[in-house]
Parts: structure tokens; sequence; C-alpha cells
């Protein structure tokens, strides 16, 4: 039933919206235009909405088959409406479209909108186009009537606090027998959005693409159309221009940067599908969202049926784009996109076509590889531990960190440059490159120049415990297991044979002395093959998990607790010392450097000892035994 605006409920913005809104109302933005587009791209999805909803239920369709977007500027009024006959909202739907931030409200995306020189871009790269429109009005009307529902609501608010929610009248509900009309109240420096010219201009710039007829109504109620309203990604390459493709990626993806790669080709055969895809030069929004769904459109003979149908794997999930199929049947339902052969045929099919361009992209321009890689690698490399069948394919496209210098590097690169005798990959995970550059385990590598990976990104210390190799060549790393750079020449080879080997005996004795200390703290104690400089370093064993992955899930309460390794430099002055300890009978100074080198290998992983007071005080009175031995 329809009542009167006198029933009107008032409703609290949700803490972000507020906080945004008092951003857009209190903010001058250079391209205030975006507010239209954001507002015809909503229009557009409920269109689409009820075309599919209508497949099962076609009387929702009866009567008002035709689907519109209509922009009717009101001069004496001062009132811009953009008006669809789509899926429309009901009450409940108005409050929470409406009233709250979704996927996008953080405290993160509204600190990036307030420190943004060009905040606009923020807008619409985090999904928040409605309330874009208060940048423009200083209030806002949206009546509303969900398809197949009896009833007509009114949501009203003037970027405040809060908004109302009420029954429509009669008259409103009668303007508005399916879908939405917003109606804005135009701020006085807003005027220009009243003019038919300007209109059509903001259309051609940023909505020409959307499939739905959008009309501009004159004073006389005439109404024309403004846009192409063609789907794209049916015309042949030949006849689209790169500007084109700019808007239309602007407008699906709902972005404001330029497309880094854009993907346009049709299959024909078996199955035929039309494809337009892109990707983009800067992160989406919902990049880290932990349901890591794409965002991939899939249509079926243009009517639109899902932007959830996993048409790429998680780790592409930042492509952004439309597949259109020709074969599938029009009533897919959840189950069926999951279980189809046919969607699974297209999944297959675009993942190695976009695996494809990716690899050609890097080998013709180096440069805008690197921007992708930079923005997208950290996912990309996700598939190195979840895609079995493409993993050698996602080896060859990464790019990595290293040694060598500091440029990303490929694995191509670094077999090319292999030392001699160099039968693997080396590789260190940890959380920054700074403090990989500085870890002791590179020591001996760096001493033989052999090029190591330096792995920063959460996802490395999960990709690499599983067996990875590349063009024959294992990769190893140099906190796991055991190494052993034997055949490979040092750079200095005479230094080190000017260098005095202590004997076996001693250093077995040491080792020994040093693992009775500890006790349990560490499941061995060895002599280091990693370390020329460096005292003492961790490791774990080559069945154990690799020190890096055993932190990351320990912080989850998941770490298996296994002890680690404690790998000693017998040719360090400090270790020696343990030496002349033993020989003179101090075991409580053998327990204190024993003490403080497994204190020493922790900090260096950056980790705090298990008890820092007594690092401190070991510390301290090795200190001054030194100072008193030397007066």
């Amino acid at each position: 039933m329809n009542g009167d605006a006198g029933s009107a409920q008032a409703h609290q913005f949700q803490a972000e919206v507020a906080e945004l809104l008092n951003l857009m109302v209190h903010s001058v933005y250079s391209e205030t235009d975006v507010f239209l587009r954001e507002l015809i791209s909503n229009a557009s999805d409920a269109c689409d909405k009820v075309r599919y909803e209508a497949i099962a239920r076609p009387e929702l369709l009866a009567g008002d088959d035709r689907l519109a977007i209509r922009l009717i500027p009101d001069e004496k009024a001062r009132t811009l409406t953009i008006a669809d006959n789509g899926v429309g909202m009901d009450r409940q739907e108005l409050i929470d479209n409406l009233g709250t931030l979704a996927r996008s409200g953080t405290k993160a995306f509204l600190k990036g909108l307030k420190d943004a020189k060009e905040g606009l871009g923020l807008i619409g790269q985090f999904g928040v186009g409605f309330y874009a429109a208060f940048m423009v009005a200083d209030r806002i009307e949206v009546v509303s009537h969900r398809a197949g529902t009896a009833e007509t609501w009114v949501w009203t608010s003037t970027g405040g606090a809060g908004f109302e929610v009420a029954p429509a009248s009669a008259e409103q509900a009668a303007a508005v027998p399916r879908g939405t009309r917003i109606a804005l109240h135009l701020k006085e420096d807003a005027g220009r959005y009243l003019q038919p010219y300007e209109l059509e201009r903001i259309v051609r710039a940023y909505s020409d693409h959307i499939l739905f007829p959008i009309e501009l109504v004159d004073d006389k109620g005439e109404a024309r159309q403004v846009n192409a309203a063609s789907a794209l990604w049916q015309k042949p390459k030949s006849e689209v221009s790169k500007e084109d493709y700019t808007q239309a990626y602007r407008s699906i993806a709902m972005a404001f940067d330029e497309p880094a790669l854009t993907l346009h080709y049709r299959v024909e055969g078996r199955q035929s599908y039309a494809v337009l895809l892109f990707v983009p030069s800067a992160p989406p929004f919902d990049l880290a969202d932990p349901a890591r769904k794409g965002r991939v459109k899939l249509y079926v003979r243009r009517v639109f049926i899902t932007d959830d149908a996993e048409l790429l794997p998680a780790y592409l999930r930042f492509v952004r784009g439309v597949v259109d199929s020709e074969d599938l049947p029009l009533n897919l339902s959840r189950e069926m996109l999951q279980n189809n052969p046919q969607v699974k045929q297209i999944r297959s099919g675009v993942t190695t076509r976009v695996l494809g361009e990716l690899e050609s992209l890097a080998g013709r321009d180096a440069d805008t590889f690197a921007k992708v890689w930079e923005a997208f690698g950290p996912v990309v490399k996700e598939g190195l531990y979840e895609d079995n069948e493409r993993r050698a394919q996602l080896l060859a496209l990464a790019r990595f960190s290293t040694t060598a210098g500091d440029t990303l590097r490929s694995l191509k690169d670094y077999v090319a440059d292999l030392k001699p005798n160099q039968t693997e990959i080396y590789y260190l995970v940890g959380e920054s490159i700074e403090r990989l550059r500085s870890n002791p385990k590179l020591e001996a590598a760096r001493a033989r120049g052999v090029e190591v990976l330096l792995l920063t990104d959460p996802i490395d210390a999960f990709w690499t415990m599983m067996p990875q190799e590349f063009e024959g060549k294992p990769l190893k790393s140099l906190s796991q297991g055991d190494i052993d750079f034997g055949l490979i020449p040092l750079l200095d080879e005479a230094g080190a044979k000017d260098e005095q080997k202590p004997s076996a005996d001693e250093d077995e004795a040491i080792l020994k002395a040093v693992k009775e200390a500890l006790g349990d703290q560490v499941a061995e104690v060895r002599a280091s093959p990693r370390l020329t400089e460096s005292a003492a370093c961790l490791v774990a064993s080559a069945q154990g998990r690799d020190r890096e992955l055993e932190r990351l899930l320990a912080r989850q309460n998941r770490g298996s607790g296994a002890r680690p390794i404690l790998e000693l430099n017998m040719k360090h002055p400090l270790v020696r010392l343990l030496a002349t300890a033993q020989s003179s009978g101090c075991g409580d100074e053998v327990t204190d450097i024993a003490a403080l080198l497994l204190d020493q290998a922790h900090i260096l992983d950056g980790e705090i000892p298990a008890d820092p007071a007594a690092f401190a005080r070991r510390l301290n009175d090795l200190a001054v035994r030194g100072l008193r031995a030397g007066r």
C-alpha cells in the first residue's frame, strides 16, 4: 500500500558514509562530471538485473519490456532526474544500498580520499558512485518500485547525518510503476548540468557504450537517444578506436585509469563467444577482498547474467571486462555455472589467452609489463600455489627482486647468468628487501657472486613450500635444509687459501658444547655453509617448513612448533672463543656465549629473543669482560 510522506522514518547513515558525505559536500573537485556516469552505470545494472530476472518471471516486464535510462533536466525546478525502468528497490534495499558503503566502507578508503590529490579517481575506484551526486546536489530524492512488488518507496537525504524512507504518494507511485527515479536538487554552482548539450557531452564521454538507450528529455517532453547503446565487444577490432576501448574500460570497470592491456577477440567453433577484457594500470579497490572474486561480466547473447561467474581464476581477479556467449542457456543457475562443461571450457580458454597476452606484453613492452607486475604481481603469484597446470607458465611470467641489482629479473634472466657448477636457483623469503639484503644467510652466496631471489610478498612463503623448478633447475631456499656451494668458485680464491682452518675435532667439540648448553631450544647445532662473516644463523630442516612460513603461521596460532637448526660460522672469533672457554673449564661462559649466539640469530631473523633481559645481561657481561681484558 502507498501512503503519504508523513509516515517517513528517519535512519542514520553508517559512520563511514557520514564521513564520506562530509567530504563530498565540503570538498571541491575538478571533475564533478563523474556523478552522472556513476548514476547511469547504476541504472544500467538495474536494467540488466530485471532483464535477467524476467527470464524466469516474464511477468516482471509485462507491458514495459523496452528498458531505457532517461535524463530529465528541469531548469525551473533546478532538478536533474535520472530515471530507469529496471529492477528497482524495496524499502529494505533502499536502506541497505543507500545507507552503507558495503565492501568499500573502510577507513583506508576514506583516508585515501582525504589524502589524494585527485579524489575523484578514488570515488569511482572504490565503487561509491551514488554518493558522488552530493558534489552537485544539496538534496536527493530517490523514488523506487521493486519489480514484482506492489509498493513504491521514497528515500530522501540532504547529505547530513541521515536519511528518511517513506511510502510514496499516489502521484509518485504513478510516475514510477517499476524501477528507480533519482531527482537531484542541484546546488547553485551546478547549473550547467541542466543544459542539454552538457549532459549529452558527458554521456558520450563516459557512458556511450552502455547497452541500454540513454535518452535526453527536452522541455517539451520529447526524448532522443544520446548514446550508441551497442555492445563494443561484438564489433570488429578494426572498427574500434583506442579512445573507444578506454571509455568502455572505464564504464565496465568503473575506473579512471587507462587500461594497461586490452584483449578483444572472438572464438568460433564448438563454442562461440566474444571477449573484451582489460588489465588495469592501477589496482582495483576490491583487489584485497578476502573473497578473492573476479569481476568479469558474463553475458549470453548480450543479456547480462552475472559478474560472479568466476570466468578467470582468483589470481587474475584484477582483470575486468566482458565475456558474451552465443551458446549458453539464459537460465543459468549458480550450480550450473560451477559445473557446466561449456563454462569450464570458456574459463580455460580465456585464462590461457590472458596469460599468453601478458607474456607477449612482457616481450614487446617491458616497461608497461613492469608496471603491471608491480601492481598485480603478488596476486598473480597466488597461481604458483594454486594452479599446478600453469605453474611453469606463471614462473616464466614472474619477476623478482634479486641480489643482482635494483631491477626486477625473470627466471630466464637468472638461469642465463648461472655461475659455473651452479645447479640450483636460490631464494630467500622475508618481510622486506632491506632486511633480506642484510641477511647473513646470503654471505656464502655473495662471496661466490651467486644471485639470490629476494621474496617479500606473504604469498611467497606458501608457493615456495611446494617443489618448484625452472628449466630443470630446482628452486632452493637459503634458510631451509642443506646448502652446498663447494663446487662454485669463490670470487677471491686467494684470500680463501690464506685462511687458517680450525681442526675438525675442535669444531666437533664446540658444536657439541653449544647443543648441550641450548638443549631443546634448537633441534641441531652444525657448522654453516652459508656464513662467511656473521657468527650464527637459524635455518629449518629440509623436511620442515621454511622459517618465514613458520613465522607467518605462528602469528595465526597455526605454527608447528618445530625447533630451528642453529648454524655456526666456525671461523668467527666469538665461536672460536667457545674453544678457549671450554679448555679453561669455564662452563658458565660457554652457556652464556651459546645463548648469545642463539639470541643473535633470532634478532637477525627479525625476531625477539625469548628472554630479552637475559640477552641484555649476557651482552653486557661479555662487553665488560672484553674491556677488562683489553686494559
